[in-house]
């Protein structure tokens, strides 16, 4: 388990061969360069297709296809033709929302005017044309008594208190008449009549029908345009670092010409190291390699065996990667989430079932040579880690112990098997269980710390963190698990260390404690001085005092194991109880295994979410956070050609 050393590289080539330079470089693909802005003409052209593309492909998965369409056959396209495709379909979608906004737009005129029956503007105008000027009003039925005599009215109708009528004039109006009163409001004539707006609305709904048929015919390309929704990316890398190198005119040549210069500045690995030595003597380029800096952006890349790498489909998934200078935990990473999905699932039922899922996968992925593939091994590992648990823990699907046949209860461990040693005192013990994983597991990052500062007294600064971590186990087993049997205090019941009377758990406890804190307080901030380690620990006094609280929380917090897993098999009993009574009555059968299948498959998504939540979170941060990780790293990725 280790992250590769990395060499900053300073490459240098001639400005006049730096299109055919970056060709070269992108096909050795080792630099991870260093990020730059470019600006040009085609950049801007690349990023504008390649946003026209990607909204082309959502809107094609907007269109949902129905079973019984035909299975369409993808057709390619090529990169004319594919940004031509792209525009057509934004096109039919933005001709599609202009006949949704008129179909809202004809929608609400209707019902402004529904009271009032069909309306024709072009009767209006007829009447216009003859000196018969027509003004449409509401008024509160209350009011219309109201109208001055010299406002001469027609009522329409008069419905939920509210009056309509037409004001008649011989004369086109441009104020408002003085008779009618203030709560009279006018009532503005349509673009369209009624009727024509009802049509329109018929004829815009068949249009979208048309138009979701052209888009989902044009479905048979979303292949062709992904692949060119990838060349763009690949356009766009190429053309920003183009556009974006830093050049400069060196000195005259011999013939008193300028000769201008383009560099940029990248990482490569150290193994990789002799290889690009050759690209740059074959191309006559010039570079520096040297040690990167501390502040210097180094991406991550991480060099395991195959086993350890079974994790990276879940880091690669969380998109955490462990900074330069940090730890690769990923061996770590991997045996402590597989026993967490394994006591969160804590059943071998459900363990059994992961199996065969992944075999399924591995069935299936061996048409194309796929069939151990990282996914699916590590889906296999994590089924097989929840069997073993569930085989030790005697749990099946949530049945009860005295159902099941003995020899799965014979195959169970007594310590932590309700079925051996009954359910309160295996709840304890997987307790306990659950605060020996978080002591070793958080020791491991302690004991890391430990080595990476062996050359230095910041070294027991680790060492006091460690004797927190141990001293603190003590004081969780006295506050959650038993106050009697871990005492704080010395009392009859008090364990002793193999049988030495003089020797108490709970003073040794306390000590190791208090004397932990001590040396954590004293070095942890050691760069040199030990007089400047302890001022800064009184600077910051109440985070180094709360430090000794997250201890606490941090060994406490593994008990969401049990809890988590606990919950799964109270549901997974209430399941079988509901379920159990349906399957004696042949009539009932089908319902019965109908709601066991739909209970625990839910019950099988709610651990899958627990364990994201929670087996993740131990690792990711209790164990992180004493390990000093922040998981701030960039992932190695060097420019290079895409397959």
């Amino acid at each position: 388990m280790a992250i590769v050393q990395m060499k900053k590289v300073s490459l240098v080539i001639l400005d006049s061969t730096r299109k055919a330079s970056l060709k070269q470089l992108r096909k050795a693909g080792v630099l991870h360069l260093e990020a730059v802005e470019g600006s040009s003409p085609a950049l801007s052209a690349y990023r504008e297709s390649a946003a026209e593309t990607d909204k082309a492909i959502s809107i094609l998965d907007e269109i949902k296809e129905s079973k019984k369409s035909p299975a369409l056959i993808q057709e390619k396209l090529d990169k004319d033709s594919a940004r031509e495709k792209a525009k057509e379909i934004i096109s039919l979608s933005d001709r599609k929302k202009t006949l949704f906004d008129l179909i809202s737009q004809n929608k609400n005129e209707l019902a402004r005017l529904e009271k009032w029956g069909d309306i024709d503007p072009e009767e209006f105008k007829a009447f216009a044309e003859k000196g018969i000027f027509l003004y449409m009003y509401e008024i509160p039925s209350e009011k219309y008594q109201m109208i001055g005599e010299d406002c001469e009215t027609v009522l329409v109708n008069s419905i939920n208190k509210v009056s309509r009528f037409l004001l008649k004039s011989e004369t086109e109006l441009e104020e408002r008449p003085a008779g009618l009163p203030a709560e009279a409001y006018a009532v503005p004539l349509p673009e369209y009549s009624t009727r024509q707006m009802k049509k329109n609305i018929v004829d815009d709904e068949h249009g979208i029908e048309v138009i979701d048929k052209k888009i989902f015919a044009e479905k048979k390309f979303r292949t062709a345009l992904l692949n060119y929704k990838k060349q763009l990316a690949s356009d766009i890398e190429f053309e920003n670092l183009y556009s974006g190198m830093e050049s400069e005119s060196s000195n005259e040549n011999s013939d008193g010409e300028e000769t201008k210069l383009a560099w940029l500045t990248g990482y490569i690995p150290v193994d990789s190291m002799k290889n690009f030595k050759v690209v740059c003597a074959e191309n006559g380029w010039a570079f520096v390699a040297s040690d990167p800096a501390d502040d210097d952006p180094v991406p991550t890349k991480l060099k395991n065996n195959k086993l350890v790498e079974l994790i990276y489909p879940l880091t690669n998934f969380l998109d955490v990667t462990p900074g330069y200078h940090e730890y690769d935990i990923s061996g770590w990473f991997l045996l402590f989430f597989c026993i967490f999905f394994a006591m969160i699932f804590g059943d071998a039922g459900y363990g059994a079932l992961i199996c065969a899922l992944a075999i399924g996968l591995m069935a299936k992925g061996a048409k194309n040579g796929k069939a151990f593939s990282s996914v699916n091994v590590l889906v296999f590992l994590l089924g097989f880690s929840t069997m073993c648990w569930g085989v030790l823990t005697c749990t099946w699907f949530g049945i009860d112990s005295a159902k099941l046949p003995k020899w799965m209860v014979d195959l169970s461990f007594a310590p932590i098997s309700p079925a051996k040693v009954g359910s309160d005192v295996s709840n304890t013990n997987q307790q306990i269980f659950c605060f020996i994983l978080a002591i070793v597991q958080l020791s491991i990052a302690h004991i890391k710390g430990i080595l990476r500062y062996r050359k230095s007294l910041k070294c027991l600064g680790e060492l006091g963190s460690l004797l927190e971590l141990w001293g603190m186990y003590y004081v969780v087993m006295d506050m959650v698990v038993d106050a009697v049997k871990y005492p704080l205090g010395i009392t009859e019941e008090t364990l002793y260390f193999f049988g030495i009377g003089w020797l108490p758990i709970p003073y040794v406890a306390l000590g190791v404690l208090f004397f932990g804190f001590a040396l954590n307080f004293i070095f942890s901030n050691y760069d040199g001085s030990i007089k400047d380690s302890i001022f800064e620990s009184l600077k910051n006094i109440i985070s180094v005092l709360l430090g000794i609280v997250n201890v606490f929380s941090d060994i406490v917090s593994y008990i969401r194991l049990w809890a988590v897993a606990l919950a799964g098999a109270a549901i997974s009993s209430t399941i079988n109880t509901m379920a159990g009574p349906m399957l004696g009555k042949l009539i009932m059968v089908g319902f019965g295994v109908i709601l066991l299948c739909f209970g625990h498959g839910l019950n099988i998504v709610l651990n899958l979410l627990s364990v994201i939540v929670h087996g993740v979170r131990l690792n990711t941060l209790e164990f992180s956070q004493h390990l000093g990780m922040s998981w701030s790293g960039t992932k190695y990725s060097p420019f290079r050609e895409e397959k």
